[in-house]
């Protein structure tokens, strides 16, 4: 079902749209850590090892795809708002064949430089074999991991947030059992997750498919799947690429900053791992009121509605600031109960709640981080959001090295380098918007 978000309350319509982001993101965590539960628990710590090593090379992939996934929903949202059908299928068409050329390209290389790719990675030499066939049998199926997240992201260009959770729902579920039999069952150790995970991904893929047919009538093309518009694809690469460099850099923002960690001793390290794992989940609902806010205004922008594309920023950024509040309340008088949620060394303890009750004062600044990207994705502006993503971890990762390294600080030191990253950020952005909001552009 689609969803026309030009009209209506835009509060309702962006609390609505983000509850089912937010579920799912917390459904994919789910997905994720499965196969290292499994294997940790049936097969041993070697096979953990080895699919805890293939991690950062899925994570790049997955990020590619998304990124692609979404620039191209954004561009299908501004042509659903503007009532342009036709462009929305052209869109959907050269978006998906684009992305097959890139997905099995993508895998094929993967499957064939596993081994040199994995050594680089500095993979020890006893566990590569198993790291080696467990990222083969990934990546062999990447596919359907690009099918669903193009499908999901364009079902939610047009309006729909809640089928692609229920897809996901169903594929995390049918992932454990499939990791439970072919693991416990058939004795298949980590190949065996990796089989699972694929067959869940090319399951959930089927039932978008199945529920596009019957349910999405915009997006029956028929043999229209085949179209390929050369003209729209330069937009759709610029935009998809984007989005996938922003998303890289914070993931590569994140694994240098964990390299300074590193540097501080295991208590703290283990207190940094355990109070990130805390801070992913509290920071991703603020990211999906961004997306939301992306989706409402791509449409909006569409239709030519100035008005309700500044309406639906304020409200977006109320809605930010609401939800910092109570999370950072939540952090700052729970975080001792929180951190002993994931560790129970007393000193690991003391240490993570000192940095939740440090970062819980500043989860503000994201709020306003998150809302403004949100507001130029949705404008088509992605240029800013990926400099600004650039900015904030430049200085992020340099703060983090300068308080350790330099300064000798402890773990108070990372929240600190978090806040200077984000003013950073908003240094670059605020007057962009300010000048944007004065013009009569859209």
């Amino acid at each position: 079902m689609t969803k026309d978000m030009t009209t209506g309350a835009i509060t309702p319509l962006l609390v609505k749209f983000t509850i089912p982001l937010v579920l799912g993101n917390l459904f994919q965590l789910t997905y994720n850590a499965a196969d290292s539960i499994i294997v940790g628990k049936f097969v041993g710590e070697d096979a953990l090892a080895a699919v805890g090593t293939s991690n950062p090379l899925m994570t790049l992939a997955i990020l590619f795809i998304n990124g692609m996934c979404l620039g191209a929903g954004i561009l299908v949202s501004t042509a659903f708002g503007a009532g342009d059908h036709k462009l929305v299928e052209r869109q959907v068409s050269t978006a998906a064949i684009a992305g097959t050329v890139f997905a099995l390209s993508f895998s094929a290389v993967c499957v064939l430089l596993a081994t040199p790719l994995l050594r680089l990675l500095q993979v020890p030499a006893d566990i590569l074999p198993m790291a080696v066939n467990y990222l083969r049998i990934v990546f062999s199926g990447l596919i359907f991991t690009f099918f669903y997240n193009f499908l999901a992201a364009v079902m939610r260009a047009l309006g729909d947030s809640k089928s692609a959770l229920y897809f996901l729902m169903i594929s995390s579920v049918l992932n454990i059992f499939g990791d439970l039999f072919f693991v416990q069952v058939l004795g298949w150790g980590s190949e065996g997750c990796a089989l699972s995970t694929v067959l869940s991904e090319a399951l959930c893929c089927l039932l978008c498919a199945f529920y596009i047919r019957w349910k999405v009538p915009i997006l029956q093309l028929g043999r229209r799947w085949f179209v390929f518009d050369a003209s729209l694809l330069r937009q759709i690469v610029s935009y998809g690429w984007a989005s996938a460099m922003q998303q890289a850099t914070v993931q590569l923002g994140k694994i240098a900053v964990q390299g300074v960690v590193n540097t501080m001793g295991v208590s703290t390290m283990a207190a940094f791992t355990a109070a990130s794992r805390v801070d992913d989940f509290a920071y991703t609902p603020q990211q999906n009121i961004g997306h939301a806010m992306t989706t409402l205004m791509a449409q909006n922008r569409g239709a030519g509605k100035k008005d309700r594309v500044r309406q639906g920023f304020i409200c977006g950024m109320r809605i930010e600031v609401c939800y910092s509040l109570v999370l950072a309340a939540v952090c700052f008088f729970g975080a001792e109960p929180i951190t002993k949620m994931f560790v129970q060394e007393p000193e690991v303890v003391e240490l993570g709640a000192r940095f939740l009750r440090l970062i819980a004062l500043m989860y503000i600044l994201p709020s306003f981080t998150n809302g403004i990207q949100g507001f130029f994705r949705g404008i088509g502006d992605l240029k800013i959001t990926l400099r600004s993503s650039l900015l904030n971890m430049a200085v992020r990762v340099a703060a983090a090295a300068f308080l350790v390294l330099k300064m000798h600080l402890e773990i108070e030191a990372l929240p600190w380098s978090y806040a200077v990253g984000w003013f950073a950020m908003l240094v670059y952005e605020v007057p962009a918007l300010v000048k944007f909001l004065k013009s009569d552009e859209l």
